[in-house]
């Protein structure tokens, strides 16, 4: 078991990096990685890293959705590079990856917000955002009702079984419109 915690915390440390320079480069992760354009200080992607960025990639329109209405006084165009990059990466994992709890990769993201924020603040925000974000994932967000997605994104349930892939069955739908309940 530690073994593969250690394995993931590895990852994530790779992905943020990943999901960072692509930030900075203005070019998607994937063109980085076949390009060859990312660090590979320490070897070689690992298959969850790999995962992870692919899945930043894929639904970043559902995650910036949760981002956007979690993130008090905060544009997510606004947010510090780093700590934006760390709440895409966690809130992927809370939404997508059904062998990663909640907690995990919210204490996860702080960490990484210790190491590489920018600001002193970075691990309290960003242990704040995630903190909204779990509870709307919980569906305890004020009335009840679930949101659907942004920008005319279907909702994260719809988005991941489009993709192949199945939310974390506490998921409720990306913010932004609201949805019959």
């Amino acid at each position: 078991m530690s073994a593969k915690r250690h394995e993931r915390t590895f990852a994530r440390r790779s992905t943020v990096q990943v999901l960072y320079t692509s930030e900075i480069q203005n070019e998607p992760p994937s063109v980085l990685l076949e390009t060859g354009r990312c660090l590979e200080e320490d070897g070689p992607l690992t298959d969850y890293a790999l995962m992870l960025i692919d899945g930043v990639e894929s639904h970043r329109d559902v995650i910036d959705g949760y981002l956007e209405s979690t993130s008090e006084n905060w544009a997510v165009s606004r947010m510090p590079i780093v700590d934006r990059t760390i709440l895409r990466m966690a809130v992927y994992e809370m939404i997508y990856v059904k062998d990663v709890p909640v907690s995990v990769a919210i204490n996860e993201a702080v960490e990484l917000a210790k190491d590489f924020g920018g600001e002193d603040e970075s691990p309290r925000f960003v242990n704040g955002v995630l903190g909204r974000i779990a509870k709307q994932l919980e569906g305890t967000d004020g009335d009840g009702a679930g949101v659907a997605g942004a920008e005319g994104e279907a909702d994260a349930t719809d988005a991941a079984q489009t993709e192949g892939e199945e939310p974390h069955a506490e998921a409720s739908p990306a913010p932004s419109e609201e949805v019959d309940a």
